[in-house]
């Protein structure tokens, strides 16, 4: 069958794509991705707490995942709706809905004796959208170009056909027999395929990215999901859905891989270098704390300025980490020895971890 990009792709390939081959340049960036990764791995592995480091790197990712499919929050709404600030905005509660999808996949991949099926992404696109949806089921879907309408890319159609990919591409993506591509490598076959595929009627991109993530953790190339390739994909959104549409028409595998691997490089190389620059904040913050707030100093404080930048004295309060005059004590002294920023948002004045900030976005 001749594709047209006007009928549902049934036709689609499974993985492996027919006559893939690894170039030489492709080898070469998959070296250095994969030496740099097992970097961050390493570094992951030493943390105290990665807990901490992984709810602070996930808001981000959520953000920059979410904005690839404009919806667009700032960090005054995202960290205030983290707070559990009850008049968030929408855009701000997606994002954190996506963060909760993370963690959700990341559990039911673990129950699932470390498979990733198609339940674990059913689990995650209902988080997402906070719905029970499922596979599409109804024919119609097209994406199209959101200025003149033109149709860009029919998937394939409908629940039957679907459940047949997704159950083709379970089998590629948890039998290391299957194939020999470097986990890398594979993990771009996995993210064009499942676009590809599209089963689900709203949500397939944040699913695909999450599953990126989770990908990682499976294939032990990582001991926590803090590797997010989201931002490079959103400051080259243009050249992602090109390369995506190159696939599909004419089979350009070597490109799109390769943009994967780029996008490792870099997010990697970033990451390291800003979980490094974060450990030493902390620890910085750690000894000035203990000055300021000599014998109150507390550590669970500590922790929660490098979880929630945005502090307010009733999340203290409902963390259980004091009553409200400590609370607020701590807070104003903090303040005052400028290690918070107190800022009035309404009625609620919230004390930002700034220099962190700063470091999460890059300012």
């Amino acid at each position: 069958m001749v594709y047209n990009r006007n009928l549902p792709f049934n036709d689609l390939p499974d993985l492996p794509p027919p006559g893939f081959t690894e170039t030489p340049g492709m080898l070469r960036h998959l070296a250095k991705a994969s030496r740099i990764l097992g970097e961050l791995n390493g570094l992951c592995s030493s943390l105290p707490d990665p807990q901490l480091l992984l709810n602070t790197i996930v808001l981000q990712e959520s953000k920059n995942s979410s904005a690839i499919e404009n919806i667009v929050t700032t960090q005054d709404e995202l960290y205030k709706a983290a707070t559990g600030e009850e008049t968030a905005s929408q855009a701000a509660k997606e994002v954190l809905n996506y963060r909760e999808a993370l963690y959700a996949g990341l559990k039911k991949m673990q129950a699932q004796k470390n498979l990733l099926l198609t339940s674990t992404m059913v689990e995650i696109v209902q988080t997402i959208k906070q719905n029970n949806a499922g596979i599409r089921n109804t024919p119609g879907t097209a994406l199209k170009n959101a200025i003149n309408g033109e149709v860009i890319y029919t998937p394939p159609c409908c629940e039957d056909i679907l459940r047949m990919k997704l159950a083709s591409l379970e089998h590629f993506m948890n039998d290391p027999d299957l194939t020999t591509p470097d986990p890398l490598i594979k993990m771009a076959l996995i993210h064009y395929q499942f676009e590809a595929v599209h089963p689900f009627a709203d949500g397939n991109g944040r699913t695909g990215r999450i599953l990126n993530a989770l990908y990682l953790v499976q294939q032990g190339l990582l001991v926590q999901p803090v590797l997010y390739i989201s931002s490079y994909m959103e400051n080259n959104k243009a050249e992602y859905y090109k390369l995506l549409r190159d696939v599909t028409e004419t089979g350009n595998w070597n490109d799109w891989t390769m943009y994967i691997l780029t996008a490792v490089i870099e997010t990697t190389q970033q990451t390291t270098q800003k979980i490094r620059t974060m450990l030493s904040l902390k620890n910085e913050y750690e000894k000035k704390m203990q000055e300021v707030l000599g014998a109150s100093f507390s550590y669970a404080l500590l922790q929660l300025m490098f979880t929630l930048p945005y502090l307010k004295i009733e999340l203290l309060e409902k963390k259980g980490l004091a009553h409200r005059q400590t609370a607020s004590g701590w807070l104003k002294k903090l303040s005052d020895a400028g290690m918070l920023r107190p800022q009035k948002i309404g009625r609620t004045t919230y004390f930002i971890n700034y220099r962190l900030m700063e470091l999460l976005t890059g300012n």
